[in-house]
């Protein structure tokens, strides 16, 4: 056996021992365990799945271990996504800032930046959103608005006075650090003028307020900055990188919103529900043939994508470049996540429409939410029309 094999091995045996079988279901919405400095657990099993991945550094385990990472070679690193996938296991902790803001700390920050985020995220203490879009600056990130002034101390630490305003950001009310894209810069070319900062949700001058979406469940917000003092050393990389510090990010954020149903996310199980609703014949056929073709090309859409996807890491462990497919599989998951819930709908006909009640089960209710939630699927994280565009002359290399 070689070296890989007695570690494929020693990972079976170890998840085998401590991944409770409970963590091996399906997940929903309120199951999920977001690292956060107000981290919350629902049962027993939660906690000790968190607490067993926490302490061989599997909540990123390619990461370096003087980062509070597993150490693990791309190949080890496979192994145990594999194994993981096997078992159904689900995700430990969700966390936005070690799918997409460590990478770009890793490649781009210092070391006092990386002991100072990095380790917190791998214990679960910190939870991170993005501050990114603007009212005016949506599709058209470059002319954000939000500004950052230098103001030097002479006693203390310089820092930058934040004024202006987010939209959009996912679960802002609930983080505690946001990494940000601001304007150092307004006489520069409007990328160069972008700077990457790091602020503290709990800093003076910062208010936030969340947006209600039509499924009744939100998890968007506005954040407004006044006069919100942000230390020196919380600025990524130099001044005017922040434009192409926010691409690598970005391309993160779409391998992660990709990647999110991949063992982890809630995402209902087209077949299962099917068959739920829908008459059958003496073989246990669906009756309905065209809704029984849309079934299938449903499933073997997901499938190919779980292939896809599993192949692109591949890609992205060998250090090639996964940017092109990485806006692919975010187009083509968010479509897909639409019209499965599409099909699901029509197949549950009005079981399909509960909004509370005791008349409707707590799935009914949540694949009515989730049915309505799919619409922003396709504008958060870079709207479909914006990453058929990107795809286009990025990958394509079509002409303008």
């Amino acid at each position: 056996m070689t070296e890989l094999d007695d570690f494929k091995q020693e990972v079976a045996t170890w998840l085998d021992g401590n991944c409770p079988p409970s963590m091996r279901r399906p997940i929903t919405t309120e199951e999920m365990v977001w690292g956060s400095s107000r981290l919350q657990f629902q049962t027993e099993d939660q906690k000790l799945w968190f607490e067993r991945m926490r302490e061989r550094g599997w909540f990123a385990p390619s990461w370096p271990k003087e980062y509070g990472g597993g150490g693990l070679n791309p190949k080890q690193n496979r192994v145990l996504e594999t194994e993981m996938a096997k078992r159904g296991c689900r995700q430990p902790q969700y966390n936005l800032g070690v799918w997409m803001l460590g990478p770009v700390l890793l490649e781009a920050g210092t070391h006092e930046q990386k002991l100072e985020h990095l380790v917190p995220m791998m214990k679960g203490q910190r939870r991170w959103c993005q501050g990114f879009s603007e009212p005016n600056a949506g599709s058209d990130l470059a002319s954000l608005k939000t500004s950052a002034r230098l103001e030097k101390s002479e006693g203390g630490e310089d820092c930058y006075v934040v004024n202006g305003g987010k939209i959009w950001t996912s679960d802002g009310d609930k983080a505690d650090w946001m990494y940000a894209l601001v304007r150092t810069d307004s006489s520069s070319k409007k990328q160069n003028g972008i700077s990457f900062l790091l602020i503290d949700m709990k800093s003076p001058g910062v208010t936030v307020k969340p947006i209600e979406l039509i499924s009744g469940k939100s998890s968007f917000c506005q954040v407004f900055f006044d006069e919100v003092r942000v230390p020196v050393r919380q600025l990524v990389g130099k001044e005017g990188e922040g434009w192409t510090l926010g691409k690598k990010l970005l391309q993160h954020e779409r391998a992660a919103m990709s990647k999110f149903t991949e063992g982890g996310a809630p995402s209902a199980d087209a077949l299962a529900v099917t068959l739920q609703y829908v008459d059958r014949d003496a073989d246990g056929k669906l009756e309905d043939a065209a809704l029984r073709q849309r079934l299938a090309g449903v499933l073997m859409d997901a499938q190919s994508f779980t292939l896809t996807h599993r192949r692109v890491t591949e890609m992205a462990l060998a250090r090639k470049d996964v940017s092109g497919p990485g806006s692919i599989m975010k187009l083509v998951q968010t479509e897909q996540e639409v019209t499965k819930y599409e099909l699901l709908e029509q197949a549950m006909g009005l079981r399909g429409l509960g909004w509370d009640g005791e008349d409707f089960s707590a799935e009914e209710l949540d694949l009515c939410r989730t049915w309505l939630r799919t619409k922003t699927y396709t504008i958060a994280g870079g709207s479909s029309e914006v990453q058929l565009n990107i795809i286009a002359k990025r990958v394509l290399d079509l002409p303008a």
